[in-house]
């Protein structure tokens, strides 16, 4: 084919040629005769796929639906348990179908959270369905957990007298969960030794960590008849009760170095004083002790002297 420039170009091969006895040559060569082999053979299929789509497409079995009405849902049991071996949870359901449709079976499937559109999906969860005519599809929510559908580990049975449906199954196994578990029975296991070792205290007082204590003090014997009582156990008792000064006497200076500290007060029997009983009273018969004398070479000061009356007047 010749173009607008004056050359020859093949459409086919898309090739150009500046004459045409170079285009004949190449129509008679052997890469032209490739691609015109190539493009029949298409066309022929072409053909065949277009008298195909004119014939009428095959009769489709009827299958004839059955249309039942519901009579409301079934009842079911769900039993939780767990394998001591494997520490794996699981799952038993068992549903009633007594009025179940002749030679039906019933059928169950696992549904995500984002198949359903009753509830906003939530990936912590999945559901459960079972279903069986004419009884409406019950489901269950169940953690979003992997199911071992191992061949011990699942397993379902229709038994078709008492028309009961069972099926069970059991999750696999998470590490973290596990691990989380075992430190939780290592802190109770510890938790309970410690209280093992600690004697158990009265009724009534809830148990400490803290160490036992020593045996319960006594209280101390009741004093004579008339006597103050004294302080509870283990606390100081209040200091001495001291007596106002005499008006006209000057208070007593304090003691010379050297000097032996003054003896005890002398017993009073006289119970007209005006000091707290059963203080500075002794045994009738007992006067005042006698004083002793003070030991050679020690200067001892004099009394002082007695105010006059009658310049006080």
């Amino acid at each position: 084919m010749k173009n607008h420039l004056g050359s020859y170009e093949c459409k086919l091969c898309l090739t150009l040629h500046n004459n045409e006895g170079s285009y004949l040559a190449h129509t008679q060569g052997k890469k032209h005769q490739q691609n015109l082999a190539r493009r029949a053979a298409k066309e022929s299929l072409e053909k065949e796929a277009a008298n195909q789509a004119n014939l009428p497409a095959p009769a489709k079995p009827r299958v004839k639906l059955r249309h039942f009405v519901k009579i409301g849902r079934p009842g079911y049991k769900v039993t939780k348990q767990k394998d001591v071996k494997s520490d794996q949870h699981s799952l038993l359901f068992q549903i009633d179908y007594p009025e179940i449709v002749p030679e039906a079976i019933p059928k169950h499937r696992f549904m995500s959270a984002y198949e359903q559109r009753i509830e906003p999906p939530d990936k912590r969860w999945q559901y459960l369905l079972f279903a069986a005519e004419p009884y409406e599809t019950i489901s269950f929510k169940i953690p979003s957990r992997e199911v071992d559908k191992g061949d011990k580990k699942m397993w379902t049975q229709w038994n078709p007298q008492t028309k009961q449906f069972f099926l069970q199954f059991y999750f696999k196994e998470n590490i973290k969960e596990a691990k989380a578990m075992m430190r939780e029975k290592q802190k109770q296991a510890i938790k309970a030794a410690s209280r093992d070792k600690l004697p158990p205290g009265p009724p009534g007082v809830p148990p400490s960590n803290l160490p036992p204590r020593g045996p319960p003090r006594i209280p101390p014997p009741p004093g004579p008849p008339g006597a103050r009582p004294g302080p509870p156990n283990g606390f100081p008792g209040p200091p001495p009760m001291m007596r106002p000064p005499t008006p006209g006497m000057r208070p007593p200076g304090p003691p010379n170095p050297g000097m032996r500290p003054p003896g005890p007060p002398p017993m009073n029997n006289d119970p007209s004083d005006d000091g707290p009983p059963g203080i500075g009273m002794g045994p009738p018969g007992l006067g005042q002790p006698p004083s002793r004398p003070p030991p050679p070479g020690m200067m001892t000061r004099p009394p002082p002297p007695q105010p006059d009356m009658d310049m006080i007047q």
